[in-house]
């Protein structure tokens, strides 16, 4: 996926500045991807404001509300609305033929229960949704920025964890995965200070892959050549 705003600290932990850390990427689309814009955009997709929107009204029901965070191509983002219609999916993406992608096998499905952003992440989660109201935001395989001195750009920091604490609810959870053990580490870093969260792992800090987590052709070429993948739970209690 591609990374979104941020900020940037010094190593005192004073702030510089936001770090825009990616370019809302237009990218070429195949003439499936943008019939599927053309088509079906008025159906799957949300126009971003700066005013928080209403789910009912988008979905035409109160079911649970699950958000992800950078869906790629959106194939494991689809599966997962596919198998759980009981739930309302909202995605955002930078990458416009991943939207492309996402919208063109969401419409195939005749899918109701998944809505797309083309936007900053950060811009979408601090003013178009609501407090309280998230029941999942799902964060996979975001840029690890490996280099050391780039680490400030990773987008799981403390800021982060306290913006998604206050979009979910009590008792929703913050669902991520990396195949870089040292941004897993990172990653447990951040969230065990984090306050108002409760890591669901038990005797770890990480938890087994769960079902309802496609498991994508990319992981599984990695499994196949002993890569590991690393997922955290954390629930809001607070």
């Amino acid at each position: 996926m591609s990374d979104v705003t941020t900020a940037e600290y010094n190593e005192d932990g004073k702030y510089l500045r936001k770090v825009r850390s990616f370019v809302l990427r237009e990218g070429r689309l195949t003439k499936g991807q943008q019939a599927a814009f053309d088509q079906h955009w008025h159906q799957l997709g949300l126009d971003y404001s700066a005013e928080a929107i209403d789910f009912e009204a988008i979905f035409g029901n109160s079911n649970p509300v699950v958000l992800e965070i950078g869906f790629g191509m959106g194939k494991s983002l689809v599966e997962m609305a596919k198998a759980a219609p009981e739930k309302n999916f909202i995605g955002i993406e930078v990458h416009k033929p991943g939207v492309g992608a996402c919208i063109m096998e969401a419409a195939e499905l005749g899918l109701t229960n998944l809505r797309l952003y083309h936007h900053d992440a950060i811009e979408v989660l601090d003013n178009a949704i609501k407090q309280g109201s998230l029941s999942c935001v799902q964060l996979f395989f975001p840029d690890p920025w490996h280099k050391k001195r780039h680490h400030k750009r990773r987008i799981v920091q403390a800021e982060f964890a306290e913006r998604i604490r206050k979009i979910l609810a009590v008792g929703g959870v913050l669902h991520m995965a990396t195949d870089w053990e040292n941004y897993a580490e990172h990653m447990t870093e951040v969230m065990a200070v984090a306050p108002g969260y409760e890591n669901l792992a038990k005797g770890s800090d990480y938890v087994e892959r769960p079902q309802h987590r496609p498991l994508t052709k990319f992981e599984q070429r990695g499994h196949n050549l002993g890569h590991l993948v690393w997922d955290l739970m954390y629930q809001k209690v607070d």
